[in-house]
C-alpha cells in the first residue's frame, strides 16, 4: 500500500485575520443590481436565482460556475499556482477529520476526494497529487454532504457564527451561504435531496430544529421548520427520499423518525420499537437508509441487526404514512457502522472493518474482508456507472461480481480506495487518530516529523509530499513533544509516561535508538543545545533533566547527567542558548512560576544538575513562551511573553529586563514564539518572529516595538492550536492542532508582510492610532497638557528665572504623567520604564538617557499600559478569590486581611502610606492631613477603622473606595478585533 497526502493550491478567499469571516456567496448581480445564485433548475441545467439566464454570454458573465468543467480546477496539465497576496497562505492539510464522512468525487479520468480538516473541507486530487482547500468557517467543520452528481458541496459548521456554504466542486467557488441557519448551536446534519434543490439541516442544540431550505433561491428563511425534543434522541442521521423530496428519514441512537412535508409544513412520525417488539435485542441504531424498492426503510444497528420499516397495506391516511417495523433481521455478527446504497444494491460497514454488498431481498451479493483495519465509519461509490459497460442494476450473484469502485474511511482516520477489478485496497491516507501535539521540522531538509497521542510517528518530506518513514510506536506510548538536534541527525521523542527516546535518522530505517526513563511524568518539552551534546527534557511533575552524549567503544550513548525541581508551577518553555564569549551550551527553563531559571550545564556532574541564577520575570502577569532574540542590536536578548498581552526583553547576561512591548493581540495571549529563518524571499536584512495564540498563528517584524501594523494573524485551529514548527527556509510554518488531530502548511510571503506593515504609517503614526481618539482626540491633547505641565515643574512652577526651551522632560517626571494620565505603574514596572530609557544608548554609544520626548513617551505609554482596560469580570474574579461570601451571598474581604495582604504580599506599604491613599481616595482631606476634615486630628490606625468598613464588599470598593462608575460593564475583544463594546471603568479626577 503507498500512503501519500497530495500538493496544495491556493483557496480564492480565507478568512480574517481576527478569524471572523466567511465565503463569499460566489454571487453576481444582474442588470437591475439583483443579486443572483448559481444552482440547479428543472431539468438539471444551472439557473440563477429565479431567473434562467438564455445563452451562454449571459452566463459566462454573470458566474465562473457556468463555464466551468470537472478539469477546471485540477486540471490534466500542470498549471502554475497563483500568485500569493496575503502574508500566510493556507497550503496544505495533513491528516483528516474521522468523525466526518468522505465522499469520492471520483470520474474515469481522476480520483477525487472529499473530506474534512479542521475548520476547512478538503477537495484532494489522488491523481495529480494535489489539494484545493474550501476556506470560510471560523469554528471546525461539523457536517459534510454531496449532491447526487457530485456538483454541488455542502459544508457546515457548530460555531457562534455558523454557516452553512454550498460550494461547486467543478471551480472551488462558494454559490451560496446561509447565515445563522441554526444560530442557537450551529449545524449537526446535513443533507441534499436527489435532485439537488433542497437542502435539509439538523440544529444541534438539544432541542434540534429540522430546516429544509430551498438553496437555489434568493431567500433567507427556510421553507419549513420542525423542532425534534430530547425524547426521540439525538438526530444524528438524514437523508431525502430518493424519488419524492417531501419525505425525509433521520434517526437517533433509540428512535427513527419519517418526516414528510407537505404545504410549507414539516411534520415527522416517530414508531416505538423495543426490545419487546420482536422479543430479542433491537441494539442502537447506527443509520437508516430508504430501501431501493422506494416503499420501506431499512436502519441498522450496532448488534449486526437490520430493522425493516413498511407502511400497512390498508393505510388511507392523507396525511404522514403509517410506519411499522415488520422485521429485525441478524444481518451480520458485528455491529453494522454504516448503511447505505447504491442502484438496487444495500452495501453495510461494520465494527470490523468489512464491507458486505447484498441485493434488495439482502441476499450476500460479495463480501469484502481483506481491509484488516478499523470500524468503517464511510462508504462513498464513484460517479460512473460501470467501468465494464454494464449497469449496477444488471448484476448479480451468478452473473457477475460487484465491480463499483468506492472510497471507504475508518474510525482510525485511514481513508481506502477500493476497486474489486484492481486488487487489494489502496491506501489513500492515513491520519492521527488522536490528539497531535507534537511537530519538528529538519534543520537543514525538506522534511518534517510528526507525533500524536495513538503513538503514531510519520516523518514526510513536504515539498513532495512522500512518506518517508511510518511508525507506531509500541507499549502504548504516546508522543507529546519532538526535536530535531541542529544537525537533523538525532530526533527526540518524548511521550507521556515520562520516557524519551532518540532516533538516529542517519541509520537505514532509522533502526537505532536509545529509549531512557527518568521521570513518571508527562515529557512536555524536548531541546537540544546546539551543538547536538546536550538534550534537556522538562515534564509536569515541574522538573527539568539533562542528558549527555557520551562516546563508548567506538560508539555514541546518551547518559543521564541530572535533574533539578526549580520551579513549583508548570514549565511554560524549555531553551538552550550559548555563552557570547566561549560559544559554550547555557540551558533556561521559563515556568508558571514567573521564575526564569539558568542552569550551570557544564559544571553539573552525574545526578547533580546545578543552578546558575534564579529571576523574578513578572509580578502579575503569567510567562508562557520565550526565544532567542535575533542579533539586531550589540546587546543579546532573551525575549519572553505573557498572558497580559506583552513581550520583554531581558539581557541573557544580567537579567535585567530592558524593555517592555506590547505583543501580538489577537483575541488571546501568544502561547509559542519562534525566530523565522532567513529565506530567499523578502527582505534579508529584517526579521521575523512566527507565534501562535489559543487558534490564530501570525507573523511579527522585528525589531519590535508595540507597532500593531507590523503583525499579522489567521485563524489556524478553531480548537486550539497546540505547537508548530518553521521550515528550515522560512517559507513554510506548520501548525499542529491538538484534538483536532491535523496539521497545516502555511506558506510565508514577506513582501505581503511588509506591505501591509508600510499601510499602518511610519514613526509615530501608527501609536496615534492606539490613543483614545487619535491624534486628534481629547486624550492627546490632555497628554500634551501634561507633557508641558511636566516641562514647567522640571524647572520650579513659581520661578521667576528665564526659562529653557525644550521638548523633553526629565526622566524622573515619567511616573507622574503617567499617573495622571490613568495607568498606575507598580514600583517594578517603574523601575523597568526607567532602565528601558536609561540604557536604550548605552551599548550603541556608551552614554545614559535622561530625557524623553512626547514621542518616546507616548510610545513608552502605549507599551506599559495595560493592553486592556479594568473591567468588573477581573474584579469579581479578584473577589472571589480572596474574599468569602457574607449573610446576602456578597463576596467580601475583611479589612483586616485586606490591611494585612497590603502590607505583608506583594510591594509593601507602610501604615502610613495605607492611610494616605484611603485619605485620597475617599477625598477627606485634600492637604493630606491626618484628620476627618472637622480639625479633628486622629492617628493612622484610627482614621483607617472610622472611614473603611470591616466587611469590603464589591461595590464598596469600586463606588465608594475608587469612586468607578459603571460598576456592570461587559468585556471587550481586542482593541486590534473591534471597538470598545464595554464601558470601561472611569478613571477618578486628577
Amino acid at each position: 500500500m503507498s500512503d501519500t497526502d497530495g500538493v496544495g493550491s491556493t483557496c480564492p478567499f480565507g478568512v480574517t485575520e481576527d478569524g471572523a469571516g466567511a465565503a463569499s456567496n460566489g454571487a453576481a448581480e444582474d442588470e437591475g443590481g439583483r443579486e443572483t445564485f448559481a444552482g440547479p433548475g428543472e431539468d438539471g441545467e444551472i439557473v440563477a436565482g429565479r431567473h434562467r439566464l438564455g445563452d451562454m454570454q449571459e452566463q459566462q458573465e454573470a458566474l465562473p460556475v457556468y463555464t466551468a468543467t470537472p478539469r477546471t480546477l485540477f486540471p490534466l496539465q500542470e498549471s502554475r499556482s497563483p500568485h500569493k497576496t496575503h502574508p500566510l497562505t493556507l497550503t496544505w492539510a495533513f491528516g483528516m477529520n474521522k468523525a466526518l464522512p468522505v465522499f469520492s468525487l471520483q470520474d474515469k479520468e481522476r480520483l477525487v476526494t472529499f473530506y474534512g480538516c479542521a475548520h476547512v473541507a478538503v477537495m484532494y486530487d489522488h491523481t495529480s497529487a494535489s489539494q484545493h482547500l474550501l476556506q470560510g468557517h471560523c469554528s471546525p467543520v461539523s457536517c459534510l454532504c454531496a449532491s447526487e452528481d457530485r456538483r454541488w458541496l455542502v459544508t457546515a459548521d457548530k460555531g457562534p457564527d455558523s454557516l452553512v456554504i454550498i460550494w461547486d466542486s467543478y471551480s472551488g467557488i462558494p454559490v451560496r451561504t446561509l447565515f445563522d441557519s441554526h444560530p442557537e448551536g450551529g449545524i449537526a446534519e446535513v443533507a441534499m435531496s436527489r435532485d439537488s434543490k433542497l437542502l435539509v439541516t439538523v440544529g444541534a442544540r438539544e432541542i434540534q430544529r429540522v430546516c429544509i431550505w430551498d438553496w437555489t433561491t434568493e431567500t433567507e428563511t427556510p421553507l419549513c421548520v420542525k423542532e425534534v425534543g430530547p425524547e426521540y434522541g439525538r438526530q444524528q442521521h438524514i437523508l431525502f427520499h430518493p424519488t419524492d423530496s417531501n419525505q425525509l428519514l433521520s434517526n437517533s441512537e433509540s428512535r427513527v423518525l419519517f418526516h414528510t412535508k407537505e404545504e410549507g409544513h414539516l411534520e415527522f412520525s416517530a414508531p416505538k420499537i423495543s426490545d419487546k417488539t420482536f422479543k430479542k435485542a433491537v441494539g442502537p441504531f447506527s443509520q437508516s437508509i430508504f430501501h431501493p424498492g422506494g416503499v420501506q426503510a431499512v436502519t441498522a444497528t450496532l448488534t449486526g441487526n437490520v430493522l425493516v420499516w413498511d407502511t400497512p397495506h390498508r393505510a388511507t391516511s392523507p396525511g404522514l404514512p403509517p410506519r411499522k417495523a415488520t422485521k429485525l433481521i441478524q444481518l451480520e455478527m458485528h455491529g453494522i457502522s454504516v448503511l447505505t446504497q447504491i442502484d438496487s444494491f444495500i452495501v453495510t460497514g461494520n465494527v470490523q472493518g468489512h464491507v458486505t454488498v447484498y441485493d434488495e431481498h439482502f441476499k450476500q451479493v460479495e463480501r469484502l474482508s481483506q481491509f484488516g483495519l478499523g470500524p468503517v465509519a464511510s462508504i462513498s461509490f464513484s460517479r460512473e456507472e460501470d467501468c465494464s459497460g454494464g449497469g449496477l442494476s444488471e448484476l448479480s450473484l451468478e452473473s457477475k461480481p460487484f465491480i463499483r469502485r468506492f472510497v471507504l474511511s475508518t474510525a482510525d482516520a485511514i481513508m481506502l480506495h477500493v476497486d474489486p477489478q484492481a486488487g487489494p485496497p489502496h491506501m489513500l491516507l492515513r491520519g492521527h487518530s488522536e490528539a497531535l501535539h507534537a511537530v519538528a521540522c529538519h534543520p537543514c531538509q525538506p522534511v518534517i516529523a510528526t507525533g500524536s497521542r495513538c503513538g503514531l510517528l510519520r516523518i514526510w518530506n513536504y515539498q513532495q509530499k512522500e512518506l518517508l518513514y511510518c511508525r507506531v510506536v509500541q507499549e502504548k506510548r504516546q508522543i507529546q513533544c519532538l526535536a530535531y538536534d541542529a544537525q537533523g541527525v538525532c530526533l527526540a521523542l518524548g511521550f507521556t509516561c515520562g520516557a524519551v527516546e532518540i532516533l538516529d535518522t542517519s541509520a537505514s530505517q532509522y533502526d537505532e535508538n536509545h529509549l531512557l526513563k527518568y521521570s513518571s511524568h508527562c515529557i512536555s518539552h524536548v531541546a537540544f543545545s546546539s551543538d547536538s551534546q546536550y538534550l534537556a527534557t522538562a515534564d509536569t511533575g515541574n522538573t527539568v533533566t539533562l542528558i549527555r552524549l557520551h562516546s563508548e567503544d567506538g560508539r555514541k550513548v546518551w547518559r543521564y547527567l541530572g535533574r533539578h525541581r526549580c520551579h513549583y508551577k508548570p514549565i511554560q518553555d524549555l531553551l538552550f542558548g550559548v555563552q557570547l564569549d566561549n560559544s559554550q551550551p547555557r540551558l533556561f527553563s521559563l515556568g508558571m512560576d514567573r521564575m526564569l531559571v539558568e542552569y550551570d550545564v557544564l559544571g553539573s556532574w552525574e545526578d547533580d544538575l546545578r543552578i546558575c541564577s534564579v529571576e523574578r520575570v513578572e509580578q502579575g502577569a503569567v510567562p508562557t513562551c520565550m526565544a532567542w532574540y535575533p542579533p539586531l542590536t550589540s546587546e543579546h536578548f532573551l525575549l519572553t511573553a505573557s498572558d497580559h498581552f506583552k513581550m520583554k526583553l531581558f539581557n541573557s547576561t544580567t537579567k535585567m529586563c530592558r524593555k517592555t512591548l506590547l505583543g501580538p493581540t489577537y483575541g488571546s495571549p501568544v502561547k509559542k514564539i519562534a525566530s523565522l529563518p532567513a529565506s530567499g524571499g523578502g527582505n534579508q536584512k529584517t526579521h521575523y518572529l512566527v507565534f501562535i495564540n489559543q487558534d490564530k498563528v501570525g507573523l511579527q517584524i522585528l525589531p519590535l516595538d508595540g507597532n500593531p501594523h507590523k503583525s499579522f494573524a489567521m485563524l489556524c485551529h478553531p480548537t486550539g492550536a497546540s505547537s508548530f514548527s518553521c521550515s528550515y527556509d522560512g517559507k513554510y510554518i506548520f501548525t499542529a492542532g491538538g484534538v483536532d488531530c491535523t496539521l497545516l502548511s502555511w506558506e510565508t510571503n514577506l513582501n505581503a508582510l511588509e506591505a501591509v506593515a508600510s499601510l499602518g504609517g511610519q514613526g509615530i503614526e501608527p501609536f496615534y492610532g492606539l490613543l483614545e481618539g487619535g491624534r486628534e482626540g481629547e486624550f492627546y491633547k490632555e497628554m500634551e497638557d501634561y507633557f508641558y505641565h511636566c516641562q514647567l515643574r522640571s524647572q520650579a512652577v513659581d520661578t521667576m528665572e528665564p526659562r529653557q526651551l525644550s521638548t523633553t522632560i526629565p526622566l524622573a517626571e515619567v511616573p507622574f504623567m503617567m499617573r495622571a494620565l490613568g495607568f498606575f505603574p507598580t514600583e517594578q514596572e517603574l523601575e523597568d520604564i526607567h532602565n528601558e530609557v536609561k540604557f536604550s544608548r548605552y551599548a550603541e554609544m556608551g552614554e545614559y538617557v535622561t530625557d524623553v520626548d512626547l514621542e518616546e513617551f507616548i510610545k513608552l505609554y502605549v507599551n506599559h499600559r495595560p493592553a486592556f482596560e479594568v473591567y468588573m469580570p477581573e474584579m469579581e474574579r479578584l473577589f472571589e478569590l480572596l474574599g468569602c461570601p457574607n449573610e446576602k451571598g456578597e463576596q467580601y474581604l475583611n479589612r483586616e486581611e485586606l490591611l494585612d495582604l497590603l502590607q505583608a504580599r506583594g510591594e509593601h506599604m507602610t501604615e502610613e502610606e495605607l492611610a494616605e491613599s484611603f485619605i485620597t481616595l475617599l477625598g477627606l482631606n485634600a492637604s493630606g492631613g491626618s484628620d476627618l476634615g472637622d480639625g479633628q486630628d486622629i492617628g493612622t490606625e484610627a482614621l483607617v477603622e472610622h472611614t473603611v468598613p470591616v466587611e469590603i464588599t464589591e461595590a464598596t470598593l469600586i463606588g465608594d473606595i475608587l469612586g468607578f462608575s459603571h460598576p456592570h460593564s461587559e468585556p471587550v475583544c481586542s482593541r486590534r478585533e473591534q471597538p470598545l463594546t464595554g464601558a470601561p471603568i472611569s478613571r477618578p479626577e486628577v
